[in-house]
């Protein structure tokens, strides 16, 4: 431990692999940010807490068992000649639940449905913490694999994955509060995790689609909203 604590290459491996980590990590708080607007606020608080809880164990708890994790990657089913891991399969089957859900919600916000809005009570809590812990499962599983291929020390993975989690936390808060605030960047949060959905299921059937398009394409129409919202609110300031 204290021999990775002077080393400047472990330093430089934490750095870069925690910057990876939160950059993974922005799926996951795009779709909290989106299901906890679902519930009341004081539940929602609660819902977030527990499903970056249930995060940063998902990751220890992978992390923990690597050998089983890389047996992931091993081909259990083929295809049409395609040979698909456990990995692939859980891919396809998050980022085909990704797109589902998003379409979903983008339905119940066109057709405008107040009942549906917030899902109140133990039942739609237990609901959001259900659909948390399964997407939850699936963003983990791909920064672990991810985690694995770019670190050799388990430490630097473990401190890296925490670090990542805890900024997760601390961005949670005001993103929900703002996609909470604002139903235009809600409808574009779940446009968000249509995109995402599909890159899951097209890395899950071995076509990689390069994160840093999807990135720039995030960040773009982030920025464009953030104009519009802030045109938004200089027009309703000039005309009170």
């Amino acid at each position: 431990m204290t021999e990775l604590l002077t080393n400047p290459e472990a330093w430089a491996a934490l750095l870069t692999l925690t910057a990876l980590e939160i950059v993974l990590g922005i799926d996951n708080v795009i779709f909290l940010s989106v299901i906890v607007s679902r519930i009341p606020q004081p539940q929602a608080t609660r819902a977030r807490q527990i499903g970056l809880a249930l995060a940063l164990i998902f990751r220890i708890l992978l992390l923990s068992v690597l050998v089983w994790l890389i047996g992931l990657t091993a081909p259990v089913v083929s295809v049409h000649g395609l040979d698909l891991s456990w990995r692939d399969l859980i891919l396809i089957g998050g980022g085909l639940f990704l797109i589902a859900k998003a379409t979903h919600e983008i339905h119940a916000e066109v057709e405008a449905r107040e009942s549906e809005q917030k899902g109140g009570g133990a039942s739609g809590f237990l609901l959001v913490i259900l659909q948390i812990i399964i997407i939850d499962l699936v963003f983990s599983l791909d920064s672990i694999i991810t985690a694995i291929g770019m670190a050799q020390e388990l430490e630097i993975m473990i401190a890296a994955v925490v670090i990542a989690v805890v900024i997760m936390y601390l961005s949670s808060g005001p993103v929900a509060r703002f996609v909470a605030a604002h139903p235009t960047t809600k409808m574009l949060a779940l446009a968000f995790l249509v995109l995402i959905g599909v890159a899951l299921v097209a890395d899950g059937f071995k076509f990689h689609i390069p994160r840093g398009y999807i990135y720039f394409a995030i960040l773009f129409a982030v920025a464009v909203e953030f104009f519009n919202v802030l045109a938004g609110r200089n027009r309703r300031k000039h005309g009170s």
